[in-house]
């Protein structure tokens, strides 16, 4: 059967939970990260998760989890994959999924930008920056806001990501004006600097009362071939919810919802369930890594879990008969460490709706590239590139 013979027939919702880890991986150690655990510490810190539309699924059978006990049997195929890329960011993690598999990380900068990156920058732009360190964006403008208005020098951070961000309040550098200083950096950071992202964060308010506005823009790196090439190619439509557009630079996305919150992401997913007809449905959810993770919040994390289970239990609901439901995250983010980076974790696997698979456990898997490999079984396209399709597990 050709790809396009299918193509239109099913829908694939994968749905990326950012931060979600299921345990260390056996380099984490590498990584500064030996005993991380996102999903077991959250459960031990808050004396269990009530995830009851996981845990039917199979999400305990993965992994031991307080309050998720495994399924016997559970209703979606599961199992792990390792991460075959270096690094432990959200676009190494993506990319991966979609059959590419990095030989060296995105670079990130811990200690602020070094003067090789900073001073062709500035040179560029005619103004000096000040910032240059890595700050939750919300804190950063808040700290340097007022200082920017009085110099009228753009605030330069970063994460724990491969990103590079330049806040301005709108008044003092136009947006339109911080995107072609966004540009300049992205065209500049090339080889050994070419960070993921480069981000334009525009503000507004007055001191001690800033707030970001929606007239964010990315300057993402673009990534290689990979698997919604294929699909493109192919005539299928992929549908992207959240960051998901901006992690593969707009490309082979026939559809898309800005979306920025956890909330606003469920509503879009169950949106699409009711009236998209794109074949990929390809949501990311950061709240979790982005609210809770980096901020060391446990408890936060658990609730937004529990959330997202509740709202499960709607998707599972509503999904059409071919329909399919993919779950997994992209690296971990354990709240219960030192450390408010995200952690090089295992990625949970649970694939919910393929005819012949549900309760099959397809093990460990070698790379996230295996959803790639599965996604190409799934729509019937050729077996090329990295992974191992799941479906040979039947």
């Amino acid at each position: 059967m050709g790809g396009t013979q299918v193509i239109g027939e099913t829908r694939v919702f994968l749905i990326v939970l950012d931060g979600v880890g299921a345990g260390e991986l056996p380099d984490a150690a590498q990584y500064g990260d030996a005993g991380s655990d996102t999903l077991a510490h959250i459960a031990q810190a808050t004396g269990g998760l009530p995830l009851p539309n996981l845990q039917k699924l199979g999400l305990g059978n993965i992994h031991p989890i307080r309050g998720v006990p495994p399924a016997s049997p559970p209703l979606a195929a599961w199992g792990k994959m390792r991460e075959a890329s270096p690094g432990k960011d959200s676009i190494t993690g993506h990319w991966e999924m979609m059959g590419i598999i990095l030989e060296s990380p995105f670079p990130t900068y811990p200690k602020g930008f070094p003067p090789e990156i900073i001073q062709p920058f500035t040179k560029a732009i005619g103004v000096d920056v000040i910032g240059n360190y890595p700050s939750s964006g919300t804190e950063i403008i808040q700290r340097l806001g007022e200082e920017h208005m009085r110099t009228r020098k753009p605030i330069l951070y970063t994460s724990a990501d491969s990103v590079f961000q330049v806040a301005a309040h709108e008044n003092i550098i136009p947006p339109e004006r911080l995107y072609e200083i966004c540009q300049i950096a992205r065209d500049q950071l090339r080889g050994k600097h070419a960070v993921g992202r480069v981000i334009a964060r525009p503000f507004v308010g007055e001191p001690g009362r800033f707030e970001r506005t929606s007239r964010r823009k990315d300057f993402p790196l673009e990534p290689s071939r990979n698997f919604l090439d294929e699909l493109a190619d192919a005539g299928g439509r992929t549908h992207a919810i959240g960051k998901i557009r901006e992690f593969f630079a707009g490309r082979s996305i026939a559809s898309y919802d800005s979306t920025t919150s956890n909330s606003e992401h469920i509503q879009a997913i169950l949106k699409s369930l009711q009236e998209s007809e794109s074949d990929l449905i390809f949501a990311n959810l950061e709240d979790f890594d982005m609210l809770y993770g980096h901020r060391n919040d446990p408890y936060g994390f658990a609730q937004a879990l529990e959330n997202f289970d509740f709202a499960l239990g709607k998707i599972m609901g509503i999904l059409r008969p071919n329909d399919i439901l993919i779950l997994t995250n992209d690296h971990g983010n354990d709240p219960s460490t030192p450390s408010t980076d995200h952690s090089r974790e295992y990625a949970f696997l649970l694939a919910y709706g393929i005819p012949g698979l549900g309760g099959v456990a397809v093990g460990e898997r070698k790379t996230f590239a295996d959803i790639a490999a599965t996604l190409r079984d799934l729509f019937h396209l050729p077996a090329i590139g990295a992974g191992e399709s799941i479906l040979r597990e039947k």
